[in-house]
C-alpha cells in the first residue's frame, strides 16, 4: 500500500520543511510526497527549489496564486498512491495520525474518511470561538443537505481511495473545495467515515489564512453542489 499526501503550500516559509519531516517521521513509511507551491511571495519557493525538491517525490509550481482548491486539484490529478491524503503544509495537522486516518479504508470499511476535530479525545487547540460556530453552523447546513453525519467538514485531513478522488471534478479554487467535496462523495454513495483528530490550530498571527468571507462562500457552495449543480457522478459500483 502506497499513501500519497498532497500538500497545497502558500506562504509557509516557516513551517514547510518541518512538515516534510513529520511526514517522513509518521508511522506509513511509503509516502509519495507532493507539493503544489500556489506561487508563494516569501521566500517558500525559493526554499522549496534550494533545499526541499530532493527530499519529496514531486514539487508542483503554479504561476500564479489561484487557491488551496486549485493546488489540490494539481495534486490530485498526480498522485499515483492507493490513499491519498491531504496534508496543509502549517503543522496544525500531525502525520503520525495517518494510520488512525487510513485504517478504515485499509480495513476495506471505507472509500473516504474525514478527521474529524471535535470527535475524541485528542488534544486540541483553544482557538478562535466564532471559528467553532461557523465550523458547526457549515457542518450542521451540509448535513441537512447531504443527509450524512459528519462532524467536521471543514476539517483538512480528509483520506480518499484514488481511485475516488480522480473521478471528481474539483471546480472550486478557494476553500470551497471542503463543501465541494463533501456534497460530491455523499452522491457518490461513498462509503464515509469520520475518526476523531488532535489539532494543533494556529492564530492570525502565525499565519491562519481563512476568513469570513471563505465562510459565506462556504454557504454558498454547500447549496450549490447540493442542489443546483449538474455534474456527473460515479456512483462506487462504477469504480470498484
Amino acid at each position: 500500500m502506497q499513501l500519497s499526501v498532497v500538500i497545497p503550500c502558500y506562504n509557509e516559509l516557516k513551517t514547510i520543511s518541518k512538515v516534510v519531516e513529520a511526514i517522513k517521521a509518521s508511522p506509513v513509511k511509503n509516502c509519495e510526497i507532493i507539493i503544489v507551491d500556489d506561487c508563494s511571495i516569501d521566500g517558500t519557493r525559493e526554499l522549496l527549489q534550494s533545499s526541499i525538491e530532493s527530499q519529496v517525490d514531486k514539487v508542483i509550481y503554479h504561476q500564479k496564486n489561484r487557491g488551496k482548491g486549485a493546488a489540490l486539484r494539481t495534486g490530485f490529478a498526480v498522485a499515483t498512491g492507493d490513499i491519498v491524503i491531504v496534508q496543509d503544509a502549517d503543522l496544525e495537522y500531525d502525520p503520525q495520525e495517518y494510520l488512525l486516518m487510513i485504517q478504515p479504508i485499509l480495513d476495506d470499511k471505507a472509500d473516504v474518511v474525514f478527521g474529524s476535530r471535535f470527535q475524541g479525545g485528542r488534544p486540541h487547540r483553544v482557538v478562535y470561538y466564532w471559528h467553532m460556530v461557523g465550523n458547526t453552523f457549515l457542518t450542521i447546513l451540509s448535513n441537512m443537505l447531504t443527509n450524512i453525519n459528519l462532524t467536521d467538514i471543514e476539517t483538512c485531513y480528509k483520506a480518499f481511495r484514488r481511485e475516488v478522488i480522480q473521478s471528481i471534478n474539483i471546480e472550486e479554487n478557494r476553500f470551497g473545495f471542503e463543501p465541494e467535496i463533501t456534497a460530491k462523495v455523499a452522491k457518490m454513495e461513498c462509503r464515509i467515515y469520520e475518526v476523531g483528530i488532535s489539532y494543533y490550530g494556529r492564530t492570525y498571527k502565525e499565519g491562519k489564512k481563512i476568513g469570513w468571507k471563505d465562510g459565506v462562500q462556504a454557504i454558498l457552495c454547500i447549496i450549490k453542489y447540493n442542489l443546483f449543480a449538474k455534474y456527473k457522478i460515479y456512483k462506487r459500483s462504477e469504480y470498484n
